[in-house]
């Protein structure tokens, strides 16, 4: 059985992601323990309550969707034992070959960031997904350590562009034509051209929100250039369509991996629910 900590494989990220997105469609499932849903699904708020919820989810939808993605802040709440079921629930993941991104939106600066790096994206580490959210605001460089790691791993990573959030454009559209979020979509968009790819979607990709309507072409921004996949938070519960998407994202809208939570997981703890949850979403992404 596979090793959580030793999910880095020779073909890259952006290709499995590719593979998966073909396969199952353009789907990532969030799995959000809030307190609020364990206990609507009968469960304690608790370290136990988070494990048997995680794990619900990757049994009953894992093998369907294109990848799942943990809040990573859910499971720290909880302290070690949260941490340990988000370790549980990676190697799990690992063991079915269901990919996971860990939302975990972590930045800094020099050694912090390369140990921030090794958590996530060391072979070997207990924590290690198959890739992380990072945080850019300390300036795109500062995630070097990050990324090169998660070149050298085969594992990838998404760095926040353009969130949904209404104070999020105080920083990310500040400059105008020369905004930083245009500068997080050039830099990426740069280092996916650098990369050896293997003629696929690169491994750097960006968090864009589902609901941030026409900023991206306000701004100017070319996701379609960046060659990497867009997580895109906010379908269901938050608002946004498949229809949405496609008016939001245009060209890209081939590398965009949308992700719902709290839509899908409050149909369960019900196996089939979940499914059924999933299958519904994933009709209303192609239509």
């Amino acid at each position: 059985m596979p090793d959580a900590a030793a999910a880095g494989s020779a073909a890259s990220f952006g290709t499995r992601l590719r593979s998966a997105m073909q396969k199952h469609g353009q789907l990532c499932v969030g799995i959000d323990p809030h307190p609020a849903l364990l206990e609507s699904w009968g469960l304690n708020d608790d370290a136990d309550g988070l494990e048997r919820f995680s794990l619900t989810v990757l049994e009953a939808v894992g093998e369907g969707v294109a990848a799942l993605k943990p809040q990573v802040a859910l499971f720290e709440r909880h302290g070690s034992r949260g941490l340990a079921a988000l370790e549980k629930l990676l190697a799990a993941a690992a063991a079915a070959e269901v990919l996971t991104i860990a939302d975990a939106k972590r930045g800094d600066i020099g050694s912090t960031m390369a140990a921030y790096a090794h958590a996530w994206l060391a072979d070997g580490s207990p924590l290690a997904a198959d890739a992380v959210t990072l945080s850019p605001y300390l300036g795109y460089e500062s995630l070097r350590p990050a990324l090169d790691l998660a070149a050298g791993t085969g594992r990838g990573v998404f760095v926040l562009a353009l969130t949904s959030n209404p104070e999020g454009a105080s920083v990310q559209h500040a400059g105008g034509a020369d905004s930083v979020a245009r500068r997080i979509v050039e830099a990426a968009s740069a280092d996916n051209a650098a990369a050896d790819r293997d003629g696929t979607l690169g491994s750097v990709g960006l968090v864009v929100g589902a609901t941030v309507a026409d900023a991206p072409a306000q701004l100017g921004l070319d996701l379609a250039a960046l060659n990497g996949p867009v997580l895109a938070p906010g379908l269901g519960a938050q608002g946004a369509t498949g229809a949405d998407l496609r008016r939001t994202f245009g060209r890209a809208y081939g590398n965009v991996l949308a992700t719902s939570s709290r839509e899908i997981l409050r149909a369960g703890p019900d196996p089939q629910g979940l499914r059924s949850a999933v299958e519904s979403t994933l009709e209303m992404l192609a239509d």
